[in-house]
Order: structure tokens, then C-alpha cells, then sequence
């Protein structure tokens, strides 16, 4: 494939994902915010027994009697704050998404533009978010313990890393495979042993035990997992829809429109 024709599809993975990132943003805000004001309620309420509780034995409660101020409002965070953060993560991985879907074009099986933008889109959401979020399933904010959150943090990316590695390493395996299996059994072959690996590393990655306060709400928690669920959902199935159709355009080699045959005169 040219350069020129891997940067036409890299712009267009980025538009797509901009696009992508428009309606993960509305189902973010619409689906995903209620909980976590839910989570924040919490919290404040459970800072103010705390506090109650310092009150009556006669200590100062923790961080003084003034509560600091938030840097960012929560209106700001909820909207500006959200659609940034969103449209940023659409944009960026639109792009490298574009870019995997340059490579495995024509490697991945006889399937055309907007088949491989289909499946390189389910890849990416099963690798870069649904298994990781198995193991390590999202949490509201403040609802951990912040003394792990470095220690959670690096456990969820190299989550990540290790999924999309045996993913690789699934689709590599499957190629392999296919001249001696054929291409049914060769995939059924790779995604069983995807899945034997990715339970292997969860039972031997240590979980994050102290990702949830006691006492946090269940359905809180449910909500919010649900919602992030449908956001990073309605975010791949927009960006393999619309970049499959952008990818199309570019790589159908449009029809030469003859030129007139001219009259005898």
C-alpha cells in the first residue's frame, strides 16, 4: 500500500473517529453522568458522617474545617471537561486504528474495505477495552482507595498490553493455521487458545481488591460500569461504520467514463 494512500486512510480514521467521539460523547453524558453525580453524592455524604463523627469526639476533621475547592467545576467537567476527553480518545484512536487497518487489509482473509474496518473495529474493542474491563472492570471516581490508584493503573494497561499482544499473536496463529485446518476451524482454533491465554493472565494478574470503597452502592456501581460499557460500544460501532464507508470511497477504484466516439462527418 503507497504512503500517500496510508496517510488518506489515517485522516479519515481521525474523522471517523472525531465523528465516533461526537455520539460516544451523548451517550456519555446522557447515560454515564447520572451515576457518577450518584458517586459523588455518596462520598460527599460519607465525608460529611466523617466529619460529624471528628466533630463529636472533639477533633478537627481531616484537611481542616474548609473544604477545598474543585480547580474545575462540576458543570465544566461534565460537559467541556467530558467532550474533550472523549473526542480526544476518538480522535487518537481512530488513527491508530486506521493505521492496524492499513496493515491487515488483504492479510486478514479476502475481505473488502468495510468488511475489515468492521472486524478491525471488533478487535480493537474486544482487546484495547472489553477484556481488560473484565478483569478490571471501571469504577466511578473517588470510589477506590487513592493510595493504589498508581499500582490500578499500571495493572489495567498492562491488561491491555497483554490482550492485544495474544490478539495478535490469535490472528498470526490463525493464518498459520488455515492452509491445514481451513479457514473455520483455523479461527475457531486461534480464538480458543485467545481465550485460554487471556483467563490464564487472569488468574495469575493479582485484582484490584480495593477498587471499591465498602459500603459503595451496588447499583451505583452497576449503572456506571453499564454506561462505560455502552459508551466504548457505540464509539467502535460508529467508527467502523463510518470509516468503512470513508475507506470504501477511497480504495474503489471509480469507473473511466469512456469518451464519446466521434460522428463521421
Amino acid at each position: 500500500m503507497y504512503a500517500s494512500t496510508v496517510r488518506n486512510l489515517l485522516v479519515r480514521g481521525m474523522l471517523a473517529g472525531l465523528i465516533a467521539g461526537l455520539l460516544a460523547f451523548a451517550v456519555a453524558y446522557a447515560v454515564g453522568e447520572p451515576p457518577v453525580d450518584a458517586s459523588i453524592a455518596v462520598e460527599e455524604a460519607q465525608a460529611a458522617q466523617e466529619a460529624g463523627a471528628h466533630a463529636g469526639h472533639g477533633a478537627a476533621a481531616p484537611g481542616g474545617a474548609e473544604e477545598e475547592e474543585e480547580a474545575v467545576s462540576r458543570p465544566v467537567q461534565s460537559t467541556v471537561g467530558l467532550a474533550t476527553g472523549v473526542l480526544v480518545y476518538g480522535v487518537a484512536l481512530g488513527g491508530i486504528a486506521a493505521l492496524a487497518f492499513s496493515f491487515a487489509l488483504g492479510r486478514a482473509g479476502r475481505f473488502g474495505p468495510r468488511a475489515t474496518a468492521a472486524l478491525t473495529a471488533a478487535a480493537a474493542f474486544t482487546t484495547v477495552y472489553l477484556v481488560p474491563f473484565l478483569k478490571y472492570p471501571a469504577t466511578p471516581p473517588a470510589v477506590g482507595n487513592p493510595d493504589t490508584i498508581g499500582r490500578r493503573t499500571t495493572l489495567f494497561f498492562l491488561m491491555i498490553l497483554l490482550s492485544v499482544l495474544l490478539g495478535v499473536a490469535a490472528i498470526i496463529a490463525g493464518r498459520r493455521l488455515a492452509p491445514r485446518l481451513g479457514n473455520w476451524n483455523a479461527t475457531l482454533t486461534a480464538a480458543a487458545g485467545f481465550v485460554l491465554a487471556t483467563g490464564l493472565a487472569f488468574v495469575f494478574l493479582p485484582p484490584n481488591s480495593d477498587a471499591v470503597k465498602p459500603g459503595f452502592p451496588a447499583a451505583v456501581l452497576w449503572e456506571f460500569r453499564l454506561a462505560s460499557v455502552a459508551v466504548q460500544l457505540v464509539l467502535w460501532t460508529v467508527f467502523g461504520i463510518v470509516f468503512g464507508a470513508l475507506a470504501q470511497r477511497l480504495l474503489t477504484p471509480r469507473p473511466s467514463t469512456p469518451h464519446p466516439t466521434p460522428l463521421p462527418a
